[in-house]
């Protein structure tokens, strides 16, 4: 304690800060990389909805200002012996931890882009081609199968046709949704 006790009162203010949030700011990354920071009923995270949207970013959060203070403090003490005006340095140091937020921000934005959503829908099918899979009856007159591929994966969906009777292999176009769930497709 003596080391802190020699210290000018803002440098020390500043190590006051950056110890407590550099350890909760290391819990934090190991909960996250563990997965415990999901959501799971347990938040800690004030809801500001300041953009009135369903944003997963909080401006006013746990994480924020914590983020926040490591960008003060740690910027406070590396640049103390530098800038030897101390209402400069705090400024320097107010701007560097509200960049510290701005940067997570952006961070979380980028990763929001990589989520993809593959479920599918039957309406994404609608004039696509796809190849008979078992054959389709004329008119109506019963259900056969087709194989389509959305994003990658096949998928067998049942298929009426309005004209004749299409073989097995043959290639169609999906032109119609019935009942939500039978394609009505057309011999290409």
């Amino acid at each position: 304690m003596e080391f802190f006790n020699e210290m000018e009162p803002l440098l020390r203010s500043f190590w006051y800060i950056a110890i407590p949030t550099s350890v909760i700011f290391c819990i934090q990354s190991v909960m996250t990389f563990m997965g415990a920071d999901s959501h799971d009923g347990t938040q800690a995270d004030f809801d500001s909805d300041l953009e009135h949207g369903d944003s997963v970013f909080q401006l006013f959060s746990l994480r924020n200002l914590i983020h926040f203070l490591l960008g003060l403090s740690w910027s406070g003490i590396s640049f103390y012996s530098f800038i030897s005006n101390k209402l400069l340095l705090g400024l320097v140091s107010v701007g560097i931890g509200i960049l510290f937020v701005y940067l997570f921000f952006v961070i979380i934005r980028q990763l929001q882009t990589l989520a993809e959503d593959n479920s599918f829908r039957i309406s994404s099918v609608l004039y696509m081609t796809a190849e008979v899979y078992l054959t389709v009856p004329a008119f109506k007159n019963g259900r056969g199968k087709i194989m389509v591929s959305v994003n990658g994966t096949f998928h067998e969906l049942d298929a009426m046709t309005e004209n004749e009777k299409i073989e097995t292999g043959s290639l169609v176009k999906i032109v119609r949704i019935e009942n939500q769930n039978i394609l009505i497709v057309e011999k290409i």
